[in-house]
């Protein structure tokens, strides 16, 4: 035990151990050169001896201090900053994490096996040595592994993949073996440290195995595996290994993704519905807001986004509110914070009134088949303001998070694209350039329908891309050109069959048409409860799944 405090007090100060040491070394050898002078120059000196003495004393520190610099200038810092953070100074704890109740769950059981490890020991199990997080970016994995060094109480370590990186063959790898030694260090005192290393894929890419090019990375990774196979002190440190990557886990190295180095993979997803509320309550808690704001439909509006995403958008609500010279922020300015995140910063063109009345038809359409055919999407917005390359837009998003779509919803979906077009055609008996985007976006969903999905009318069934995507020996195509000319038929079908759809709908519906066109040219936008209304004035109600 003795022995351990000893060493616990040598990890802490050994910097000023090494100072001390050399300190004395150097007045030693200050006294043994005045011990050997001649009797003359000895007597001199003893005659100067306490000035003499508080310059060796002081050129002795200054030594050390040089000597103890250069040694540890490479132990300290694993790159241009300190990685090391006090569990103390984490304010993060398990329940600040909103959401991800799975992952929190699996992020508990890691902080009961880091507190236990030595009971787990005894039992004849292992100590956990990596725990994988993989997710989309800005949905909480940093704030996760935060978490768990806070409820572990252990030192934390955070670095980034690229610290690693460096054009000198040998420093990436110095870097790994540098900071694996200090957490060893630390965690023999404290009994485990955590490693975080966000980006894991930035050096832990699989292996090129090539004489040119992608040495210095290959080195960084090996050193990377050798550190992480041999991460338990066998006398109760333990330093566990958490990576984050949004990356694909194909990428990685394999080596990396074997048990034993990655024992634990986490899923970190983006939040559902029941989650984004929550957030939204708790980012708008810190600012002030109305109390009448509508945090459900916000929700709603928010399909798909991520925590970040969150945050980001109530601030940019503030800065509205603030623009605007209001002390709450309101629904409307967190609206348009949503659309300035999505759709980018709006723009002024000087449109002509010709374009102006082009663009009301061509977003009317769409508004109209979205609102009372689409089976899962819900319509917020419709507007004619431009926005980046946008001269009008429709805002729409799913009600709900979905996981797998029916044909008849996919079908929808190009309906909707064509809509914008059929009803310029319908107005003007022409069409404008306005429609090319619509046209990628529903030529791209009619292709997937037939090549992948199996959902063509003339019986094709398969993923026709895996013939693509694998050809024959030498390379030749396993998919014949008059196979690929019936697909792309039958692709070409659906969207003829989908405009002529959308065309009857609108010609039947033609006087709602105008009557929203009209009103956009006026306001130039409507919101969801003015376009709800006037469909409802005209007896017509949101299609539902």
């Amino acid at each position: 035990m003795l022995i351990r405090k000893l060493k616990i007090l040598y990890y802490q100060y050994s910097f000023w151990f090494v100072v001390s040491a050399v300190s004395v070394v150097l007045l030693v050898l200050s006294v043994v050169g005045l011990l050997t002078m001649d009797s003359f120059f000895a007597q001199q000196q003893v005659a100067t001896l306490p000035l003499e003495t508080l310059k060796m004393i002081a050129w002795s520190i200054l030594s050390a201090l040089f000597f103890a610099k250069i040694l540890y200038s490479g132990r300290m810092m694993t790159s241009s900053r300190n990685p090391r953070i006090k569990a103390s100074d984490i304010q993060v704890r398990m329940d600040d994490v909103i959401g991800l109740k799975e992952a929190k769950r699996e992020a508990m059981e890691v902080v009961a096996l880091i507190k236990d490890h030595a009971k787990l020991r005894r039992m004849g199990g292992r100590a956990i040595r990596g725990i994988l997080m993989e997710g989309p970016p800005g949905c909480g994995k940093t704030y996760l592994a935060k978490a768990i060094a806070r409820e572990a109480n252990v030192p934390f370590y955070s670095l980034s993949g690229s610290d690693f990186v460096e054009v000198f063959v040998g420093v990436g790898a110095s870097r790994v073996r540098t900071l694996f030694q200090i957490a060893r260090n630390q965690a023999y005192i404290s009994g485990a440290a955590i490693i975080f290393i966000d980006e894991l894929d930035a050096v832990g890419r699989a292996r090129s195995f090539s004489f040119m090019g992608g040495q210095e990375h290959d080195s960084t990774l090996n050193q990377l595996l050798v550190n992480m196979d041999g991460l338990a002190d066998e006398k109760g440190g333990n330093v566990i290994v958490i990576g984050a990557t949004n990356a694909a886990e194909s990428t990685l190295d394999p080596a990396l993704l074997r048990p034993g180095r990655f024992d634990r993979k986490i899923m970190i997803s983006r939040p559902k519905l029941s989650d984004r509320e929550e957030l939204f309550r708790y980012y708008l808690r810190k600012i002030k807001f109305d109390a009448s704001l509508d945090i459900p439909r916000l929700a709603r509006k928010t399909v798909r986004k991520t925590p970040a995403d969150i945050q980001n958008i109530v601030q940019e609500g503030a800065l509205v509110a603030m623009r605007d010279m209001r002390d709450e922020v309101t629904y409307k300015d967190i609206s348009e914070a949503i659309e300035r995140v999505d759709l980018g910063q709006q723009t002024h063109l000087d449109l002509t009134p010709g374009e102006k009345e082009r663009v009301a038809f061509h977003e009317t359409g769409h508004l109209m088949v979205l609102y009372t055919q689409h089976p899962t999407d819900d319509v917020f917005k419709a507007s004619i303001k431009t926005r980046g390359g946008a001269l009008g837009v429709v805002y729409h998003n799913p009600r709900e998070e979905l996981y797998t779509r029916t044909r008849d919803e996919i079908y929808a979906d190009i309906k909707t694209a064509l809509a914008g077009f059929v009803a310029e055609k319908i107005k003007y008996g022409n069409t404008s350039t306005g429609a090319c985007s619509d046209f990628s976006n529903a030529m791209a969903i009619a292709s997937d329908m037939v090549w992948e999905y199996g959902m063509s009318t003339n019986g094709f069934i398969g993923d026709y891309t895996v013939l693509l995507k694998n050809p024959g020996r030498g390379g030749e195509s396993r998919i014949s050109d008059s196979l690929k000319d019936h697909l792309n038929s039958e692709s070409e079908k659906i969207m003829q069959q989908a405009a002529k759809d959308v065309e009857a709908f609108l010609k039947k519906e033609w006087k709602l048409v105008e009557v929203f066109a009209r009103e956009l040219l006026e306001k130039s936008e409507l919101d969801y409860d003015e376009i709800e209304t006037t469909f409802k004035a005209h007896g017509k109600e949101r299609v539902t799944s």
